[in-house]
This record gives structure tokens, C-alpha cells and sequence, in this order.
């Protein structure tokens, strides 16, 4: 793990947080990047006095050109990309009676546009140096619909889950993909929603949740396996969970 670099999107909080933390300590060098720069940099310094390597980026993953300019920026810093977790996520979850298509179309640039981003940027650097591994994060609702009012995010991680295998077998061989598929996990990704009696059944919902240490822990043992090991798929759940 000392001599990888992970860039991790989503970085601000939750399993992205969680991972970056739990690979720093491993002693992999790790770029930050998500929106809320505040909460970026508090993580980076607290790694940095863990004795960690670390970048903070600042990445709208839903805007091409900050994707492109993230991973140019980790390789002019640091030389090569080994890992892309793409972690960056929207859970919004409404009936799709109410036609909430602001939150459909988030959940689309996010969820779907926003990986997309991440594995056009990252792959010709993967290429260029014939490894390099995507990690993927998807949901157990892309194994499953999540009924009621999960239609439309399900249908983003189940597209998650196809661009993964189809990227698995165009580009495989030097290069890995992973999906990591979590359960209901203790995250932000709960409150997503705008619509109060949906976002009150999530938040109910989730009071079984694991702790994001969790999927960092799947993550870790993804990355850590030899590189003619390709781990494809880890779904994670509570023990109570049944969905």
C-alpha cells in the first residue's frame, strides 16, 4: 500500500472520508477531492499529523473539466494514479409520482455522469502506464429496486454496476475494477432526499447501520491483493439487514 496513489472523490465525509483515513494510515498517498473544501482540508491536516500523505482538490465530479483537472494535478504532484475510488454519491429517494426530475437529474450527473468523469480521466493514465485499478461504489439498490421511492436511484447504481463489468471487460487485464456494493452504512447519504416523509423512512431505516469504516475496510482489501488479483464484486450489509 506504501507506494499507491488513491485518489478518492467524495472525500468530504462518510466512506470516502472513512477510506482515506484508513489508506493514509496504511501508508498509501492520497488526494482528497469533493466539494466542501472546509471539511477536506480538516481531514488532510488531521492525516498530515498522523504522519500521512495526503492533496486536497476541491472537484465538482458532476463538471468534466474539474475531473480532468483533478487527475492531472495528482499525477503532475505525484508522479502516477494507481487507485480511482469513485465514491461520490446521491441518494434522494421520493415516489416517483412526485416527479421530483431536479433531483432525478442530480442522481444522473452524480451518480452515473460523475464515475463516468472519473474513469475517462483516469484511464489513459492507467493505460499509459498498463496499471491501475478502478473501485466503484455502488449499493445493494443496485441489486435490488429500493421500493418505495428508490426507483430512479436504484436504476443509477444498477448503471453503476454495468459500466463496471463492461469496464472490466474492455480494459481489464493491467487494469482492475472493483464494485463495492454497501448496505445501509452511518453516512450523510441518508438525508439526501427533499421529501420529508421519504427521507424520515430512510432515516429509520438506517438506525441499523455500520459504520463506513466498513466499506474503507473492503476497499483496502481490494487494493491490497496482488496485482494479478482482480476482485470484482463486495457487497456489504448489516447482519439485521434483509433488503
Amino acid at each position: 500500500m506504501s507506494t499507491r496513489i488513491v485518489v478518492i472523490t467524495g472525500a468530504s465525509s462518510g466512506i470516502g472520508e472513512a477510506t482515506a483515513r484508513l489508506l493514509a494510515s496504511k501508508g498509501a498517498t492520497v488526494a482528497l477531492a469533493a466539494r466542501r473544501l472546509d471539511k477536506l482540508q480538516r481531514i488532510g491536516a488531521d492525516i498530515q499529523e498522523k504522519g500521512g500523505t495526503v492533496s486536497v482538490h476541491q472537484v465538482d465530479v458532476t463538471d468534466q473539466k474539474q475531473v480532468d483537472r483533478l487527475i492531472s494535478d495528482v499525477v503532475s504532484q505525484h508522479g502516477r494514479l494507481d487507485v480511482m475510488v469513485n465514491n461520490a454519491g446521491l441518494m434522494a429517494i421520493a415516489p416517483i409520482s412526485l416527479r421530483k426530475t431536479d433531483e432525478w437529474d442530480r442522481m444522473i450527473d452524480i451518480n452515473i455522469k460523475g464515475l463516468l468523469y472519473g474513469v475517462a480521466a483516469a484511464l489513459p493514465v492507467f493505460e499509459k502506464q498498463q496499471s491501475g485499478h478502478f473501485v466503484n461504489i455502488a449499493s445493494v439498490a443496485a441489486l435490488k429496486v429500493f421500493s418505495p421511492g428508490g426507483t430512479v436511484y436504484s436504476g443509477t447504481k444498477f448503471a453503476v454496476r454495468a459500466i463496471s463489468e463492461g469496464l472490466r471487460h474492455e480494459v481489464g487485464g493491467n487494469i482492475r475494477t472493483t464494485v463495492i456494493s454497501p448496505g445501509a452504512i452511518d453516512t450523510d447519504l441518508k438525508y439526501g432526499s427533499a421529501h420529508d416523509e421519504s427521507r424520515n423512512f430512510v432515516v429509520d431505516f438506517y438506525k441499523m447501520a455500520i459504520p463506513a469504516d466498513a466499506i474503507a475496510q473492503a476497499i483496502a482489501y481490494a487494493i491490497e491483493q496482488p496485482r494479478s488479483v482482480d476482485v470484482n464484486e463486495i457487497v456489504i450489509r448489516p447482519t439485521v439487514q434483509d433488503f
